[in-house]
């Protein structure tokens, strides 16, 4: 048994599904749990979605269903070119069942109405590539995976009940080997006890096939990519990156901790709990190597890894009277940071101030010097470059401070880490 991993770039149009088959074929006699997430940029349009219905834009809410049911419908039409197939009724059947949802009653719980929607675009994208697949000849079943990933009510950040979902594997999915080859299922989304569908945090889809894998004691997890594996720096934001051959699970996690964007940081203890390998390789050169992810640490130095974070916010809070920063102070800013959702991505304290690194993106730094401005002097800076090496070098580090001022700085025997903004 293998478990893939399809994301949206490798499904995002009827010649990237084409491929996945072309992949498939090149492992005529394993047994395949095949992840796949949606479409292209479809979760971000089913966001949109989800923010017509909450502010009961109709209009908006409609318009923006019509466009995704366009974008489906295009890539259908070009893998299915007889209309009489059983595929264009699922797919009427799924938006028709979407636009009726603005006039059922509305959770006072956004998060739930968010995983209700944003769901379906794996359930969309698994239906056409499942019922391609079965086209193209391959032995494939299709497999819902919001009655086999069972989690908690953490709507959006799902915690898996790994017991429950390991007896679900076996009860639902084992048993479609009998005479399937291939299963295809959802990446990102699960399921509570009562049936309501969850997901796993943005960009899951990679835990899915890790906790997959896990459940089945899978032989490999391989994450297809369009780039060639694991790289040691973004290739958006440098040129001559080099490809990481073989790396630790531990490294991993650092990375994927730090920020690495390849592999989602829940991916990898499940498969290093059971010591089964994670390949990321190219959708596009699916010949090549990639970069394998396992036990041995022996190759982690090699290569100085760097990942950049940007349009970070460095925020300092100071007591007004002029006290120390005790393990009191802590206690309230983190509680305070965790009701609004703050992320951090860096601390830093001294005797009279407590700083921290957040996403601008994510954590609005005007309210939160409105939340603690009675007790704290609350300074922040915006605009700002985190940067993170693993494996350092004095040359690296040269590479990545050309013209920048670093504002802090925190260093360790493998990791050095800086928030830098431009002279």
């Amino acid at each position: 048994m293998k478990v893939f991993k399809f994301g949206g770039a490798s499904v995002k149009d009827a010649n990237a599904v084409r491929n996945v088959s072309h992949i498939l074929s090149l492992f005529p006699k394993d047994q395949l749990i095949v992840v796949i997430s949606a479409m292209g940029k479809t979760t971000n349009a089913m966001e949109q979605i989800v923010d017509a219905l909450w502010k009961r834009d109709e209009k908006r809410y409609l318009e923006l269903i019509e466009d995704r049911y366009q974008f489906h419908q295009l890539i259908a039409a070009e893998l299915f070119p007889e209309k009489h197939y059983y595929i264009y009724q699922q797919i009427e059947e799924l938006f028709d069942s979407l636009k009726n949802r603005f006039h059922l009653p509305v959770s006072d719980n956004y998060n739930f109405e968010y995983d209700q929607i944003v769901s379906l675009g794996e359930v969309l994208s698994t239906i056409i590539v499942e019922a391609f697949m079965k086209e193209e000849g391959h032995l494939t079943t299709w497999i819902d995976c919001r009655k086999v990933i069972r989690t908690n009510h953490e709507y959006r950040e799902g915690e898996v009940d790994w017991a429950k979902t390991e007896a679900l594997v076996n009860e639902r999915l084992i048993p479609q080997f009998k005479d399937k080859r291939i299963a295809i299922t959802q990446g990102f989304i699960g399921h509570t006890s009562e049936g309501f569908t969850t997901t796993l945090g943005r960009e899951g889809s990679d835990f899915t096939a890790g906790i997959l894998a896990y459940c089945t004691q899978a032989e490999s997890v391989t994450i297809w990519k369009d780039v060639p594996g694991m790289l040691n720096a973004d290739p958006k934001w440098f040129d001559d990156t080099v490809k990481l051959q073989k790396i630790s699970f531990k490294e991993a996690i650092e990375l994927a901790y730090y920020g690495a964007t390849v592999i989602h940081p829940k991916t990898i203890k499940p498969l290093q709990n059971k010591g089964i390998p994670l390949y990321v390789k190219s959708f596009v050169d699916p010949g090549a190597e990639g970069t394998v992810i396992q036990e041995s640490t022996d190759f982690d130095h090699l290569v100085p890894s760097f990942i950049f974070k940007m349009e970070q916010v460095l925020m300092s809070f100071t007591p007004k009277d002029f006290s120390f920063i005790v393990e009191e102070n802590l206690g309230d800013i983190f509680q305070q940071l965790a009701f609004y959702g703050a992320k951090i991505n860096l601390m830093q304290n001294s005797a009279l101030s407590f700083s921290i690194l957040f996403d601008r993106s994510k954590t609005d730094p005007i309210k939160l010097v409105e939340k603690f401005k009675d007790q704290y002097t609350v300074r922040y800076n915006e605009g700002l470059e985190l940067v993170t090496i693993r494996h350092y070098d004095q040359a690296t580090i040269n590479r990545v401070t050309v013209d920048k001022d670093i504002l802090l700085e925190q260093r360790t025997r493998q990791t050095i880490r800086m928030v830098m903004k431009n002279k």
